[in-house]
């Protein structure tokens, strides 16, 4: 599980034995144990990353997390994986100079080597987008907010408590058909949207779905969470 912070340029990796929801909601603790945690998350459409499609409202492991902790998940366009660009070229070069290099033969192996890889990417790659600087000089330099973590202590115990508030959203390209997507779930939408994108936002205190174009509300439906 590979994560990067847009404003520094920093990267969290941490390694994947199984493709549950509960793996991936540890994977990211652990990255925000290091990182610190945002206040924005973009993720893929992976089934991992929002619970199930038999229950779409059911607000999976990571959804749960991210509302309990005051973080916004996005979710980007189906279908679209140049929409997390930036994560992609990580994998990409985590891939050639790491995982293509460096002989393992153990899970603790690949856990210690990850870790070091981590620390030495943060501290030692010099980037142009950050003018020469490396991601942790960024950091001291750049930062404008105080990182903030989660409390030092193993991943709470799944399943978390259903939510009471917060917001997560999804980015949807409305086709021929005029459907919005959630999940699985469909929602008919005006004509106007056809072949547009849009944010679909879902308050959980409200219970609503608020469908959003241009930062403009076009529409709203009940939207009631299991």
């Amino acid at each position: 599980m590979n994560a990067v912070d847009l404003n520094t340029g920093r990267c969290g990796i941490e390694p994947l034995f199984s493709r549950s929801g509960n793996a991936v909601y540890t994977a990211f603790w652990a990255i925000w144990s290091r990182l610190g945690m945002p206040d924005h998350l973009q993720v893929d459409n992976e089934m991992v990353f929002y619970g199930s499609p038999t229950h779409p409202r059911g607000m999976g492991p990571l959804i749960r997390l991210c509302l309990h902790y005051g973080t916004e998940l996005w979710f980007v366009p189906q279908s679209e994986p140049w929409r997390n660009g930036v994560v992609e070229k990580f994998n990409h070069h985590y891939q050639q100079k790491f995982l293509d290099r460096v002989p393992m033969r153990t899970a603790d192996e690949l856990r210690q080597g990850t870790l070091a890889f981590e620390q030495k990417h943060n501290s030692r790659y010099r980037y142009s987008k950050l003018n020469g600087k490396t991601p942790l000089e960024a950091l001291d330099h750049g930062s404008k907010k105080s990182l903030h973590f989660p409390p030092r202590q193993p991943a709470p115990e799944t399943p978390l408590k259903k939510p009471e508030t917060g917001i997560y959203h999804l980015i949807r390209f409305i086709r021929s058909n005029c459907k919005l997507d959630i999940f699985g779930e469909r929602f008919q939408v005006s004509p106007d949207l056809q072949y547009e994108y849009v944010v679909a936002t879902i308050d959980v205190k409200e219970q609503k779905l608020k469908l959003f174009h241009e930062q403009l509300q076009v529409d709203e439906f009940d939207y009631k969470l299991r």
